[in-house]
């Protein structure tokens, strides 16, 4: 059988944190800000964590990323 591939999309992606959790970037950050208030400029700057129920599928994604 051959070896899983990492999915490498996934890797760009996501970022695993110290505890084990999945760092994600938010939506809508590359243009168009004018549409959106400072808060949603200014919050979208930072990271955000994937959802529990998403983990199990991203984790199987990137299992042979190191």
């Amino acid at each position: 059988m051959p070896k899983q591939k990492t999915h490498r999309a996934s890797v760009k992606r996501f970022k695993r944190t110290a505890s084990g959790k999945f760092k994600r970037s938010h939506s809508e950050r590359s243009h168009r800000f004018h549409g959106k208030t400072k808060k949603q400029r200014r919050q979208h700057k930072q990271p955000a964590m994937v959802h529990k129920s998403d983990q199990s599928r991203i984790q199987q994604m990137m299992d042979t990323y190191k």
